[in-house]
Order: C-alpha cells, then sequence, then structure tokens
C-alpha cells in the first residue's frame, strides 16, 4: 500500500471514529458526598442529611438522553440509597434506587448510578428510600431540558428557578424512626421549608430569587415533604402553567396552585409590577392546624417591602376539596406541542387502546400486634434481605417472596385485616392496565409508580365502578408519574406496562411508604433481550442469599 493511501486509510478510520464518538449522546458526571450537618430550616438547629454539604442538595442539569453517572459516597452512619423520582430508566430498574431494586449504600462506601434520561422533559427531583432519612434532607432537584431541535412551546425564560419545598419536622430523620418502629405516628409536622428556610411576614433576609423589570422567568416547583399538600402563590402575579411531571400542558393562567406529595410542576412569571420585593408563600392543604412560610422575590433595583397583607386562600375550608379537584380538571395536556421527540404528545392516542387488566388499589391502616401499619388491599409491603430484582435475576424468587399477594378487586374484609408480607404484582409485558387507587380515608392520599408516565383520567369523590369511565378524560389528560387521592375519593390511572423490570409503586407519603404501604410491579420481558431490559451492571453490589454468587451469563441481542 503506497503512503498517500494509508494516510487515506488511516484518515477514514479516524473520520469514522469521531462519528461514532459523536453520535453518542452526552455524559455528565457528579461526585456526591452525603453526610450529617447542622441546619435550621425552621430555626431550630438540628442533623440534616446533606450532599455535598448543602439542603438543598446539587441540582442535576440535563437534557433529554444525557447519560448521567453519580458517585454516591456514604459517609451516615446507617445504609443509604436514592431514588431518581419521575426518571423513567428505561430497562434499568437495577438503578431505580429502592430497597426492592437494589442493596443499599453501606456507610463508608459508595456506589455508582449510571441511567440515561431518555425521550423525557421538565421537573423532577431525587430523594432517599431508606428509612426515615426523607424527613432529613438528602432531596435536590433535577431539570430536563428539551434538546436543542425539539421545539418548546414557549420562549425561553430569563432564568430558570428550582424551589424545593415541604413540610419539616425539627425531630430529625433518627428520632421519627424510633416513633414509628415503637409504633406509633410521627404527627403533625412542626412546618414548611422553602429551599431550606422558612420565613414569616416582616423577616428580612435575601431574597430567594431576583427578576429584572419585564422579563420573564421560569419557576420549578417540587413538593417534597413528608405528608402535607400544599398551595403557593406570587405575590401580586399570575403564574402561567406549562410544565407538569414531564408533560407540556394547555398554558392556563393561576393565581394560585396546589401541590400534592411527591408532585412537581412549573410556570412562568412575567415581572411585570411595581419594582419591589413581594412574598413567595407557601401554605398547607387538608390539614386542621393550617401553617404558613414566605420566601422573598425582589425586583433587581426594587424600593420597598413586601406588602404584609398575603393572598387570600382558596375559596373553602381547609377539609373542602371541591376547589382543589376543579384546579385538577383545569390541568390539560398541551397535544400540539412536541414532547422529548418531534411529534407532538397528542400523537398518542391512549383513550383508544383496550384495557387488558383492571387492578384497584385501596389504602388502609391498622394496627398489627399493637405497633402502626399502612396497607394495600389488606397487605403491609415488608422489604426482604435479598432485593426483589436480585431473587429474580438469580432465579431464587421462590426463597424470597411469593408473587401476587393481593387480589386486582380487594374486599371490604381486606380493609379491616393487615397481613405483613413482601407485596409483588406478577405483571404482563406491554399490557395496557387501568389502576383505580380509592381511598376510604380521611386525609389526602399521593401515589408514585417508577418507571413509567400514566395517563390520570379521572377523580371522583365516592367509590368508583365501571360506569364511572364514561366520566374519563380519554382525549388530553396529562400524562405524568404522582396522583392525588382526596378523602373519601378515588383516582383512575392507565398505562402501558412496556418497560420491563421491577417497579416500585408507593405512596408518597413518608410515613405510609415506611410502614408498609407500597407494592412492586414485577414485569419480565419473555424475550430476555436487550432490546426489552440492560444487563445488570458490573458494579452491582449483592445482599442477601445472592452475596458472592457469580452475575449469570448476559443478554446479547
Amino acid at each position: 500500500m503506497g503512503s498517500m493511501t494509508l494516510v487515506a486509510a488511516l484518515f477514514l478510520c479516524l473520520f469514522a471514529g469521531a462519528l461514532v464518538v459523536q453520535a453518542e449522546d452526552p455524559y455528565l458526571f457528579f461526585e456526591w458526598n452525603v453526610t450529617y450537618g447542622t441546619i435550621a430550616p425552621l430555626g431550630v438547629p438540628q442533623q440534616a442529611i446533606l450532599i455535598n454539604g448543602e439542603f438543598p442538595g446539587p441540582k442535576i442539569n440535563c437534557s433529554s438522553n444525557n447519560n448521567i453517572v453519580v458517585n454516591v459516597f456514604n459517609n451516615l452512619d446507617e445504609p443509604f440509597l436514592l431514588t431518581w423520582a419521575g426518571i423513567q430508566q428505561r430497562k434499568n430498574s437495577w438503578q431505580d434506587g429502592t430497597p426492592g431494586t437494589m442493596c443499599p449504600i453501606q456507610p463508608g462506601t459508595n456506589y455508582t448510578y449510571r441511567f440515561q434520561i431518555k425521550d423525557q422533559i421538565g421537573s423532577y427531583f431525587y430523594y432517599p428510600t431508606t428509612a426515615m432519612h426523607r424527613a432529613s434532607g438528602g432531596i435536590g432537584g433535577i431539570r430536563v431540558n428539551s434538546r436543542l431541535l425539539i421545539p418548546v412551546p414557549f420562549d425561553e425564560p430569563a432564568d430558570d428557578y428550582t424551589v424545593i419545598m415541604g413540610d419539616w419536622y425539627n425531630k430529625g430523620h433518627k428520632a421519627l424512626k424510633k416513633l414509628v418502629d415503637s409504633g406509633r405516628s410521627i404527627g403533625r409536622p412542626d412546618g414548611i421549608q422553602i429551599n431550606g428556610k422558612s420565613g414569616k411576614v416582616g423577616d428580612q433576609g435575601e431574597p430567594l430569587f431576583t427578576m429584572e423589570p419585564g422579563k420573564t422567568y421560569r419557576y420549578r416547583f417540587c413538593n417534597v415533604g413528608m405528608k402535607t399538600s400544599l398551595n403557593f402563590k406570587l405575590q401580586g402575579h399570575t403564574m402561567k402553567l406549562v410544565e407538569l411531571e414531564g408533560s407540556h400542558t394547555v398554558q392556563n393562567l393561576y393565581d394560585s396552585l396546589d401541590l400534592h406529595v411527591g408532585q412537581c410542576l412549573s410556570v412562568l412569571v412575567t415581572a411585570k409590577k411595581e419594582a419591589k420585593e413581594y412574598y413567595f408563600v407557601a401554605s398547607s392543604r387538608f390539614t386542621k392546624k393550617p401553617m404558613t412560610s414566605v420566601a422573598i422575590i425582589s425586583y433587581t433595583n426594587g424600593k420597598g417591602p413586601a406588602s404584609p397583607e398575603l393572598p387570600a386562600p382558596p375559596p373553602e375550608n381547609s377539609q373542602g376539596i371541591a376547589w382543589s379537584l376543579n384546579q385538577f380538571r383545569s390541568f390539560r395536556w398541551n397535544l400540539t406541542a412536541s414532547a422529548a421527540r418531534p411529534n407532538p404528545q397528542g400523537s398518542y392516542h391512549y383513550g383508544k387502546i383496550n384495557i387488558t387488566r383492571t387492578i384497584k388499589i385501596v389504602n388502609s391502616r391498622n394496627n398489627v400486634n399493637d405497633k402502626l401499619r399502612y396497607a394495600i388491599n389488606g397487605v403491609s409491603h415488608v422489604d426482604p434481605n435479598t432485593p426483589l430484582k436480585l431473587a429474580e435475576y438469580f432465579g431464587v424468587a421462590e426463597k424470597v417472596f411469593k408473587y401476587d399477594t393481593i387480589v386486582d378487586e380487594p374486599t371490604a374484609e381486606s380493609e379491616k385485616m393487615i397481613t405483613l408480607a413482601t407485596n409483588v404484582v406478577n405483571a404482563t409485558f406491554r399490557n395496557f392496565v387501568e389502576i383505580i387507587f380509592e381511598n376510604h380515608e380521611k386525609t389526602i392520599q399521593t401515589w408514585h409508580l417508577d418507571g413509567y408516565s400514566f395517563f390520570a383520567v379521572g377523580i371522583e369523590p365516592g367509590k368508583w365502578n365501571p360506569d364511572k369511565r364514561n366520566n374519563y378524560n380519554l382525549l388530553d389528560a396529562v400524562s405524568r408519574h404522582t396522583i392525588q387521592v382526596y378523602p373519601n375519593s378515588w383516582a383512575a390511572i392507565m398505562t402501558t406496562l412496556d418497560n420491563a423490570g421491577m417497579w416500585n409503586l408507593r405512596s408518597e407519603m413518608g410515613e405510609r411508604f415506611y410502614l408498609g404501604q407500597q407494592l412492586y410491579v414485577s414485569v419480565l420481558s419473555p424475550a430476555r433481550s436487550l432490546r426489552d431490559e440492560y444487563n445488570i451492571p458490573d458494579n452491582t453490589p449483592l445482599c442477601g442469599i445472592v452475596k458472592g454468587m457469580p452475575l449469570l451469563h448476559p443478554y446479547t441481542i
């Protein structure tokens, strides 16, 4: 081969290699140190869980299809896990960060999460799933931007702000865990934190955020609390809802918005009022004892403090649901907006798909051996020592749990008696399922399903029956991953089980989750192929009865 031919061949090889590198989606790398630290969200110094010394923890700012690599060092004195609420983890429940899928990160060790934000946009957050850690921090925001070539249905804002808020307990996670382990409830929270702080009218301090007159800003709000629904508003300003849990919405204007535990949304706010300070207000909903916290939003070069007269609460008493229910019904999917792909959100006609399975979920509470427990269809979930996903992978599931502990249609008796068991539902890959959440209690519930988005097609007072399907929104219900269920009410969702893995369906209320109000949905692909599910990561820690076992032959196609 002549020298010029050899040079040309080498150039072609290098050029082809460059194309391969460029074709791979970008990687974002994070290193997080999880430690204890002293903070005072409500003015009372207490031990909290910090990530890189911060609460809220570091934000993940990424774009659709980015590969995320997070190396987590556990410097606590307890095992620790993080889950990525709402991030669908396509084909990768190995990295879901729940006790049913992963062994916890032991004290003094580290674990590297690797996952891809596949075909998603929107506002999310991460938080701990071990013990009662969520009550003391370890929480931060996740922002997933659209790829540059995918149009967004609004102009680019002047800035993008994240607000991590929720109820807060001064006791700390260890004291709360002792309470629930002894059989008691954690009781009422002590207040509301907004990005790690709590304020009241008249306080002086640094503004939460600053806005320049005439410009429009995007605010992402997440309710990361333990049990309390919130209503929030920005004094004197209207908010345009543009995104809800990863879906672009019809852009309605609101003076205030309800946000339930585990939920995130984003709004646009235009700074078109007098240049001064204004209060951002977060208030409790559906509680006997009201709680309110404020933070300052300031105009640049603004003159004058915020008015001490706060906006009025929603026009009903704290126990009423009518106003909040009507607001839920006003949330609509924007059928003309692109999603994380060029095709419009409305191109998926979910209302025309036949339902293959209906599962009714009824939440309940009762005492078992004189200790408080929460249940789904009469079964209160208990995590085994061996994660369920690993038990399936190594072929020892029958030694760890039984499938279908609950039935799809619970009886009235299942509310009265609670059984402690590992709760796993065996589901069929790619079935289109309807899940009914029926709440017979006097407190509001919020439910979340890992690994999926679902269509929230209906919420109504009373009990569900098949005739209620006539009232479903089968056209433009928002695709999301949490759903609230009001007291003595029901909610219905629909989804296609097309994401193989072991996925957690849980109450987003921290106490209820810890005391058993959760289950796992096992979705196995018959093909056992890389087209349906990724191989187990090489760095997967093993525990329980699978500790020390060699990894099996991986999928090759």
